[in-house]
């Protein structure tokens, strides 16, 4: 069995098991809401090769708009694969090892090959502790669930040691391939439609196309050993594969083997992961692709790749709003794994939604005025806070405090003792970052911009005493200074909250719409 993607229907969808034709026809006819068998560590893999594919196959057959009947799209991919008349590189198992198969290139000869039992020991998710998503558990896989896997895999790993190498789509081995978009929102406005999301990426890519600009699917392209391609000879959306596997069906189930190259794949070092992807943020004077690394994605990120003036980030081209979207409702999309050397801290993602309202200003003026504020205005009532419980232990002596802080040794003993608060209240901003930055946005006039400054910072209080009150029991003091520095610290961050409030009453700066 070769499990043909082009008339086997493998993939689950809540519209029914569709082959690959058929799963790109429901979608444009929004038919498809989710993929059930989808682990949501592959949704961004998932996304970006569908549209990638999409494109290049609309492209080269000459196809303007998205077709509605499956067999449209069939004739459509196959023009990637004209030269295998057979279809070889759509089917999930090759008929023969010198063959190419779905998102893998033919087999050279004189490799030496591992088994994997499982699509999710095949997987790209390399955690320090095992514990995010459990390796080796699939033993009763079904095809789709090779499928995910390969594609995560083959599109989204970085360097694993030596002899595997990482996709040229990211800035180095140890880094990450990010999505980062809008996409259209469900009714709920919280939820994303993948049909929808899908429909209006190609679209949007689409449009912009002039004709295929080199290879496209790598995995049917012949890899002899020591062999780069030049990133320079593919298409901007090419579909890569970094690994060398295979998979056989044998004693009624389909069973991988894995191998080692003796090079990358592509020759892309030297580009730092800027390939042209749709999805990820590229540093403007650097010339590099955006890293996760080991960060969340919080508000002070999304600050820095999106509303800093002067911009030290591009936004990707898929993130930025359409002329057609102004009445769309939509959500900001950012995922990527936070990966480290050889391994990875997990899958991060953050959907925020955007208000219909606001979808046209997202990139504009406006939100690189308003956003500083609210950052200036988080960030004065964290420093309290911190100041605050630095006083407490330093038993309430500001001189002592002062010598404390002049030495690296004391600035460490105090950043430990105040971290665990400070974390906390910043955890709780994050929440609040947009939607007060969506809120400041709505208002033209420093007359209705006061008040949500003001309503802001007093929340943002409210959290601060919390986190103090809980964070005194804690702080080591001597226990006949210790009423006075509780006095001392506590009066420290009514003071300066109350400075942070008096703010409010004064003359706001504020950009007009």
């Amino acid at each position: 069995m070769t499990f043909d993607l082009l008339f086997e229907p493998l993939i689950q969808t809540d519209a029914g098991w569709q082959n690959l034709p058929g799963l790109l026809s429901a979608m444009t006819r929004n038919e498809v809401k989710s993929f059930p068998a989808l682990r949501p560590h592959q949704r961004p893999a998932w996304h970006m090769f569908l549209v990638q594919l999409s494109v290049m196959a609309l492209d080269l057959a000459g196809h303007c708009d998205l077709p509605q009947d499956e067999d449209t799209w069939r004739d459509a991919l196959r023009t990637l694969t004209s030269k295998f008349p057979d279809d070889q590189p759509w089917h999930l198992v090759a008929a023969a090892h010198d063959d190419p198969a779905f998102l893998q290139p033919a087999d050279p000869g004189g490799l030496k090959w591992s088994e994997v039992s499982t699509p999710d020991a095949l997987d790209m998710l390399i955690t320090s502790r095992n514990h995010d998503v459990k390796r080796e558990i699939a033993r009763n896989a079904a095809p789709q669930d090779w499928i995910f896997a390969l594609v995560s895999l083959q599109t989204m790993e970085g360097f694993g040691g030596a002899g595997n190498y990482g996709i040229a789509r990211m800035n180095g081995g140890s880094s990450s391939r990010v999505l980062m978009g809008l996409a259209p929102a469900r009714a709920d406005g919280l939820h994303i439609d993948p049909s929808a999301w899908w429909k209006r990426d190609v679209s949007c890519l689409l449009a912009e196309r002039m004709g295929i600009g080199g290879t496209t699917l790598i995995w049917q392209e012949p890899w002899p050993e020591g062999q780069l391609l030049d990133l320079g000879a593919l298409d901007p959306l090419f579909i890569e594969v970094c690994r060398r596997v295979r998979l056989s069906y044998i004693g009624g189930r389909i069973m991988a083997e894995r191998s080692t190259s003796k090079a990358a794949r592509i020759a892309g070092k030297e580009a730092k992961g800027n390939t042209d992807d749709p999805w990820a943020p590229v540093h403007l004077s650097e010339g590099k692709s955006f890293t996760l690394g080991d960060q969340d994605w919080t508000h002070d990120l999304f600050f820095r790749l999106l509303f800093k003036s002067p911009p030290e980030w591009a936004a990707p081209p898929l993130a930025i709003r359409h002329a057609d979207e102004a009445t769309t409702p939509m959500l900001l999309l950012a995922e990527a794994f936070a990966r480290g050397n050889s391994k990875t801290e997990g899958f991060k993602s953050r959907v925020v939604p955007v208000p219909l309202a606001q979808v046209r200003d997202l990139f504009g003026e406006r939100p690189q005025a308003i956003a500083p504020g609210v950052l200036a205005d988080i960030a004065g009532v964290s420093n309290t806070l911190v100041g605050a419980l630095e006083l407490t232990a330093s038993e309430g002596d500001r001189e002592k405090r002062r010598e404390t802080k002049s030495t690296a040794k004391g600035r460490n003993r105090l950043s430990n003792i105040t971290a665990a608060a400070r974390e906390a209240l910043q955890r709780q901003a994050d929440l609040m970052f947009f939607p007060e930055l969506w809120a400041r946005l709505s208002v033209t006039t420093d007359a209705g911009f006061t008040p949500l400054r003001h309503a802001f910072l007093e929340r943002l209080s409210c959290i601060a005493r919390d986190e103090f009150a809980r964070a005194l029991p804690a702080i080591p003091c001597v226990s006949l200074m210790r009423p006075r520095a509780e006095a001392r610290g506590r009066q420290e961050l009514e003071k300066g909250l109350a400075k942070a409030m008096a703010g409010t009453r004064e003359e706001d700066t504020h950009v007009e719409a």
